[in-house]
């Protein structure tokens, strides 16, 4: 669908989406209840990224150069406007340039990263994802037990265990790092590169 618009709809937080990951957001700005409409109208994604200056709200803040497509996998609106979204992560991409439109939203002409690939089953990939199975599996079972059949895991399923990509993503997503520093591995060209240093993270905290 991004190849019919040259212009990428932005929705810039203080956040960092990756490729496979799930973001919940509460909408009830105006503009981005708009943008959002649009997108679905569409079935097209629009780009999150973090905010390297400014607000959430208000004028428009400058936006890290890499940031990730949402796709817009449930929707509902309970309250009257305030629209709640289950997004989760597409390919990651590279900002070219922007623009800011009347509205104060941004929109951006972008070219896509190529996809992390899964890359070998080395042992530093086996003891990553062993330790993060057993990390979800926990926070589902906990979530399960806490609210029952209302539980909706934080997690895209099905797990891929077996993808260096998917495995170095979750854990970059749920490590307590800066979101400075979470940003820097979301442009990590490689996925061998960003595991190698969750791998080294995991250690020096005696995860593994």
């Amino acid at each position: 669908m991004l190849k019919k618009t040259p212009w990428l709809p932005l929705f810039p937080l203080n956040t960092v989406l990756f490729p496979g990951g799930v973001l919940p957001l509460k909408v009830f700005e105006t503009r981005y209840i708009d943008m959002v409409r649009e997108c679905m109208k569409h079935e097209m994604p629009f780009g999150i990224v973090r905010i390297k200056s400014g607000q959430e709200v208000g004028a428009a803040a400058e936006p890290e150069a890499v940031g990730c497509l949402a796709n817009i996998a449930q929707w509902d609106m309970q309250d009257l406007g305030v629209l709640l979204l289950r997004t989760e992560g597409g390919e990651r991409f590279r900002i070219i340039e922007t623009r800011v439109l009347p509205d104060q939203r941004l929109e951006a002409r972008v070219e896509m990263i190529a996809a992390d690939g899964a890359g070998a089953v080395t042992d530093m990939h086996v003891d990553c994802a062993k330790a993060l199975k057993v990390v979800i599996d926990d926070i589902n079972l906990k979530g399960q037990a806490e609210h029952g059949e209302a539980f909706i895991s934080p997690f895209a399923m099905p797990a891929r265990f077996d993808d260096t990509g998917w495995v170095a993503n979750r854990w970059c997503e749920i490590l307590p790092i800066p979101l400075i520093a979470r940003q820097k591995l979301l442009e990590l060209e490689n996925a061998q590169s960003r595991l190698a240093i969750v791998h080294q993270y995991l250690r020096q905290h005696k995860i593994l």
